[in-house]
């Protein structure tokens, strides 16, 4: 009856120790991809490659707010950034300082969320978005909001008004 009693217990023990390591080890993930949806994670799941050029620092910050909303974000740096942008139609007047390919789209410049999230939910038929320059207080640019953000589209070559923020 010891023995029995003594198996019982250490079989209980077992489970107890097994599922906290098993927690321990995975629920760390689970909770960091909980949060990432809790925070804003229309992203979650999905790749984002942000191209950028060596020297722009403010391209790191979007893609923090990218990881923040839950995307899987590459940072890869180029030299030749109007490669980047000649591979997605992207006119001189309407660039900013790095691109985003995200699915079959592409994001150019600090396009705010709300933008993006638009684009993920309603999958236009459209080659991508973008916000040319730099505008003060887009995701990655301190400073205050000084204007609407004029957000254009891209469809075969023609260029269109996507949403203003």
């Amino acid at each position: 009856m010891k023995n029995k009693s003594a198996v019982a217990i250490a079989a209980i023990f077992v489970l107890i120790a097994g599922g906290a390591y098993f927690f321990g080890q995975n629920g760390g993930k689970i909770a960091e991809r909980e949060k990432k949806i809790e925070i804003g994670g229309f992203g979650a799941g999905q790749k984002a490659v942000v191209y950028k050029s060596p020297a722009c620092g403010c391209c790191e910050g979007y893609a923090e707010e990218l990881e923040k909303r839950g995307f899987e974000v590459e940072v890869v740096t180029v030299e030749d950034m109007d490669a980047v942008k000649g591979k997605y139609g992207i006119a001189p007047d309407k660039q900013s300082c790095h691109t985003i390919a995200m699915g079959k789209y592409f994001i150019e410049g600090h396009v705010p969320m709300e933008a993006v999230e638009k684009l993920l939910k309603e999958k236009p038929d459209i080659d991508g978005i973008g916000l040319p320059r730099m505008p003060s207080g887009t995701p990655g640019m301190a400073g205050p909001k000084r204007a609407p953000y004029e957000v254009y589209m891209l469809k075969d070559g023609a260029f269109g008004k996507f949403l203003t923020i």
